[in-house]
């Protein structure tokens, strides 16, 4: 999907962690400003390198990993 695009996995980079568009800055950072009841305006204005679909491949991510079955012992 061209949107998962812009989350890149570098091993030089912040430990291969997921980031944005191949920056520093990483998925979980964008998830912890929003988290923390950021608006998807002050994030754009505050780091100027972001851009909305950032933001939305950020959560689009988060919810890709989320998705996936849970074993319960019984």
């Amino acid at each position: 999907m061209k949107l998962l695009a812009r989350i890149t996995f570098e091993p030089g980079k912040c430990g291969g962690r997921p980031c944005i568009r191949g920056t520093r800055f990483r998925v979980m950072d964008l998830l912890e400003l929003l988290a923390a009841g950021a608006s998807h305006e002050e994030i754009l204005r505050d780091y100027s390198f972001l851009e909305a679909e950032d933001i939305r491949a950020a959560l689009l991510y988060s919810a890709r990993q989320a998705d996936h079955v849970v074993l319960v012992g019984g």
